[in-house]
């Protein structure tokens, strides 16, 4: 049986067949492991060498503990998400896989424990690459001194909506923004000798009915949005793999979707690595095999079947699936794998220094952390106040994380157990850094602790001291999304009851995202920590008493309430284990093309919607002066240039936002932005180059990108809806195609183009 994709994987096989020999280069009698050759040539040469046995070991693995997750592990596995055998003959290494969004993630407790990132959402909210990259090396380093060296990290999925339970492994709405940050978090990773994922692709953007639901979305929409931000994360990043998801595109599984994987992925993009699925996201053999799948992972738990083993072996011998297609799927698993220096560097048991990569992690959720409202200039509060009332959140223990295969247990246990769910997607994690000692720490007077469950005890403690600080949570995780953005439980009514007999009144976020705030107008500071990580407490401490100012940035529109969103409700939305029934039935289908690529703050202005804290807004303790911005073309690229001053008292984070409105398009989109740090009084002049891509257009005929001849409106703001400067440029049509190809490109002496 023959399929009209089989011609150019025959191809494939026979330029495999055809290769030349190592005569150049030191004799090997296992070429594959000269490390002074390319990952090309050496995954070329080791698939050569492989038997058919070997290529289907390789294009599978599986799940790294028992079906219940109690018990001895299976042979080779080590309670992790994944595992496949070493083959000693050929001197593979086991690929031994960890989930690990933010951070190195134990599954259900096994080990000593490892260092939780803040959420990606925190990380996002810097705008600070380098933030991003530091924390990948972080978990990356961890994992490869645990003996792991695949990582299923990159979380990449747009925030369309923010009640999506998994927006906190996600890097916000915007794909310029996202796929940045994302990119430095995987290029981090990859430094380390380990393979990073980047995933969940594609358009993966809410977790209701996640395995069955279909998302809509125009194709030309979907590559200036979502597929955008993948795009710019793996030219950044170059991660060995993409993890397809659960959801359906077009009506067509994620991972037997040929558009997504052959044409996009492959095709357009020229990916090198490899596509493996997501845990319980395969449906076919020769299907998913053909439209681009390469490794189906730990089927032998998660899918009906092993498709990648008997069903796929049977396509082979048909015909259905070319001996090329197989051969294909090896090879790019084997380059990922030569490329990240996971053979040549195996992982291995090593000493972790933990107190090191804490300080990582608490730079990033420092940097992260968004001011949002400071009435009177409260905060930074001083360490000679009278008395602090620090009220709930279990602030006295530690700090909440998201849940699921993300969540990750601290050294010495959750420091909250026993909340529900208890089992998946729980249980529910607490760091152990207790806001509560780190602000005691600080003050000479009185700190005395409320949980909050009574609220009038609370509102007692807190009318009796000179500041009440009121930490409020949500808990979210993947498999769910939340009905509504109100607070879970009584939380809205606590801090309403703190601010009437409390004039100042603190309220710290720790949370998955954007929620509904009611009692906003009373209280006169509001700090988002999202999901601070390992030492959260003390990050957290640090930013109230002015030890290190506010700097971070929102990643996502702050919606005023439900009503303006592109879909005011989520059908099924919601987990009863929690006390959140799911509100209704799941739909089938969810239609993107409401807003399209007009994502967040986009559709907002679109919609002449006033938010009620726009993309990119976010105070400090100073203030900033702006120049008038210039922009012009310098060696083909679009720059604005603008002076910025700190007009106050304290150092602090300036973050100057590029924003560019083409000639004919409906909204403005971020093009680039710039940190900078300034003392008080200190004065820079900054440049923000435009990124190329968010000047163009995709033009499906090119199966590229394209820049049209016009006036283009480039406009400096302090935040998405807070434009404090423009200026217009004329610019000539130009093809973009050549911006952000992903991959390396070939070298002299590679073997395959690919």
């Amino acid at each position: 049986m023959s399929h009209p994709r089989c011609s150019c994987l025959l191809l494939l096989g026979a330029a495999l067949l055809s290769l030349p020999a190592f005569a150049a280069t030191p004799p090997h009698a296992r070429p594959w492991l000269n490390a002074s050759l390319t990952p090309d040539r050496r995954a070329a040469a080791l698939v050569k060498a492989m038997t058919q046995d070997e290529k289907f070991r390789l294009i599978r693995s599986d799940y790294g503990s028992n079906l219940d997750d109690s018990g001895p592990q299976p042979p080779g596995g080590r309670h992790n998400a994944a595992f496949i055998p070493a083959m000693p003959r050929l001197g593979l290494p086991a690929i031994e896989e960890t989930d690990a969004g933010m951070g190195v993630a134990l599954q259900h407790a096994w080990g000593d424990g490892a260092t939780a990132l803040p959420s990606g959402l925190a990380t996002a909210a810097s705008f600070d690459p380098q933030i991003a990259e530091q924390g990948g090396a972080m978990i990356g380093s961890e994992a490869h001194r645990m003996g792991f060296n695949v990582l299923l990290a990159g979380g990449l999925d747009l925030v369309r909506d923010p009640r999506n339970g998994r927006n906190f492994e996600y890097a916000g709405e915007d794909p310029l923004l996202a796929g940045t940050m994302v990119g430095a978090a995987v290029r981090g990773i990859e430094s380390q000798h380990v393979v990073s994922t980047i995933k969940h692709y594609a358009l993966n953007d809410q977790e209701t009915n996640r395995n069955a639901i279909s998302a809509e979305l125009d194709h030309t929409a979907a590559r200036e949005s979502d597929l955008l931000a993948f795009q710019i994360a793996i030219a950044e990043g170059k991660p060995g793999a993409v993890m397809c998801s659960y959801n359906r595109v077009d009506g067509e599984y994620a991972c037997e979707n040929d558009w997504l994987l052959n044409q996009v992925l492959k095709r357009d993009w020229k990916y090198p690595g490899f596509v493996m699925s997501d845990w319980g996201a395969v449906h076919s053999s020769a299907k998913a095999a053909l439209a681009g799948l390469d490794q189906e992972s730990a089927g032998n738990a998660f899918d009906k079947q092993v498709y990648f083993d008997q069903p796929l072996r049977a396509a082979v011998k048909s015909g259905e699936v070319p001996q090329a297609r197989i051969d294909d799927m090896v090879y790019r698993i084997a380059r990922s794998l030569f490329a990240a220096g996971v053979v040549d560097h195996p992982a291995r048991q090593a000493p972790i220094d933990f107190a090191a990569d804490a300080r990582v992690s608490q730079r990033a959720a420092e940097a992260g952390a968004v001011l949002l409202r400071n009435h009177g200039a409260l905060l930074p509060l001083s360490p000679k106040t009278v008395s602090i009332a620090v009220i709930g959140a279990h602030a006295d223990k530690g700090v909440t994380t998201g849940g699921g295969s993300s969540a990750v247990v601290p050294r010495g246990g959750n420091a909250v157990p026993g909340l529900v769910p208890a089992i998946w997607p729980g249980p529910r994690i607490y760091q152990r850094s207790a806001p509560l000692a780190a602000i005691g720490r600080r003050v000479d007077g009185r700190v005395e602790y409320a949980s909050g469950d009574d609220i009038a005890a609370a509102a007692k403690l807190a009318a009796t001291s000179s500041v009440a600080v009121v930490f409020v949570q949500q808990w979210t995780a993947e498999s769910f999304d939340v009905p509504t953005m109100a607070l879970p439980g009584n939380q809205d009514a606590l801090v309403s009851a703190i601010a009437r007999v409390n004039p100042h009144t603190v309220v710290v976020l720790e949370t998955n995202g954007p929620v509904s705030m009611p009692w906003l107008n009373h209280v006169d500071s509001v700090m988002e920590a999202w999901y601070p990580g390992a030492n959260g407490g003390e990050a957290i401490a640090r930013l109230l008493f002015g030890e290190v100012a506010p700097s971070g940035h929102l990643p996502v529109t702050w919606p005023r309430d439900d009503g303006q969103l592109p879909r005011p409700t989520i059908p099924g939305a919601g987990l009863a284990a929690i006390g959140i029934p799911p509100q209704g039935t799941p739909a089938a289908s969810v239609d993107y093309n409401i807003e399209g690529a007009d994502v967040g703050y986009r559709w907002f202005q679109r919609q002449h919607l006033a938010p009620l804290y726009p993309f990119g807004f976010g105070l400090t303790y100073t203030h900033f002066r702006y120049g008038t911005p210039r922009v012009a073309m310098r060696d083909g690229q679009v720059v604005m240039q603008v002076r910025v001053t700190n007009t106050g008292a304290r150092e602090g984070v300036a973050l100057p936002q590029l924003y560019v409105t083409p000639p004919g398009a409906r909204t403005r989109r971020l093009a680039g932005w710039r940190r900078v740090e300034l003392k008080p009084g200190q004065s820079r002049t900054v440049q923000i180059t435009a990124n190329p891509l968010r000047l163009a257009h995709y033009d499906t005929a090119t199966h590229g990108w394209r820049r049209d001849a016009g006036s283009y409106r480039f406009q400096l703001g302090r935040s998405a809806a807070d434009m404090i400067g423009e200026a217009t440029l004329q610019l000539p049509a130009a093809d973009g195609a050549s911006h952000y190809r992903v991959g390396p490109r070939r070298a002299p002496g590679d073997v395959l183009d690919r």
